[in-house]
């Protein structure tokens, strides 16, 4: 009697059946895989739009199966806003990487977050700019070699990276923030769970909900894809510390709204 074959595993319906144009190492298409399981678990593909800026995901649009909007450098955010204010009961989400958030959309970045966008963003951060070559991005570490830092970011002249989680955390419209990553299954276990979680607050109106990710860009950093991985453990996450930045409803309270009241009225009393 033949074994009946029993499916563990396969690619999410949400992802498109494509070959992507990543680098090999880049972590990319596990953050797209967890994207498009998140779509699948909340049943919403067919109510979810994505934005796709410029930058390495800039051809997104050929892999994810929800609607996908192309929108210029750094623009994402406002993009996004758009659309889920014409589209109120749609999921959207923005898929930015760093130089593109943190560099010339930063102001689309602050400004989203601090309205309560009731949008999700999903922030790829490899502290460098990776689809133009490898320039010094916003949240290139201090003394880290790119190709306009050949000898090393010098904070004195270049300033200190961007700590975007801890710098969003501080605006009252910011409902959900976490910084995750994805260089071992741990790791990518609980960058799903904050993916799909981000989502569920959107779906439920809490507010603005941006999930970090710490990569990896193994061709611009000039290392094999395990090289990248150490390297990113042993430099970038102690910069970049994983964890829950922002979560209202920890806090106790429904939506970012509700928080911020609550912040405003302790202050008054203090006062």
């Amino acid at each position: 009697m033949a074994e009946t074959e029993k499916v563990i595993f396969e690619r999410p319906a949400s992802l498109l059946p494509v070959q992507t144009h990543y680098c090999p190492g880049c972590g990319h298409g596990i953050v797209h895989r967890l994207v498009s399981e998140a779509m699948d678990k909340l049943d919403i593909e067919g109510k979810t739009v994505g934005v796709a800026p410029v930058g390495c995901s800039v051809m997104a649009y050929d892999y994810f199966g929800c609607d996908m909007i192309e929108a210029a450098h750094g623009r994402a955010p406002a993009v996004a806003t758009a659309v889920k204010r014409v589209l109120p009961n749609n999921a959207v989400f923005a898929y930015q990487g760093d130089g593109d958030l943190a560099s010339i959309g930063m102001a689309e970045t602050i400004h989203a977050a601090t309205r309560g966008e009731n949008i999700t963003v999903i922030f790829y951060n490899n502290a460098i700019y990776g689809m133009t070559g490898g320039q010094m991005a916003p949240t290139t570490l201090p003394q880290q070699v790119t190709q306009t830092s050949p000898y090393g970011r010098d904070v004195a002249e270049a300033g200190f990276p961007i700590r975007v989680c801890e710098l969003l955390a501080q605006l009252d419209g910011v409902a959900y923030l976490e910084r995750v990553s994805v260089g071992n299954p741990a790791q990518v276990r609980k960058a799903k769970r904050a993916i799909r979680k981000a989502f569920e607050y959107q779906l439920a109106n809490r507010g603005y909900t941006m999930i970090e990710i710490v990569g990896t860009c193994p061709t611009n950093w000039g290392m094999t894809p395990l090289e990248a991985i150490n390297w990113m453990e042993d430099n970038m996450l102690s910069y970049y510390p994983l964890g829950v930045y922002r979560d209202v409803v920890a806090e106790g309270f429904d939506t970012a709204s509700d928080a911020a009241a609550a912040r405003a009225q302790a202050g008054k009393k203090e006062d």
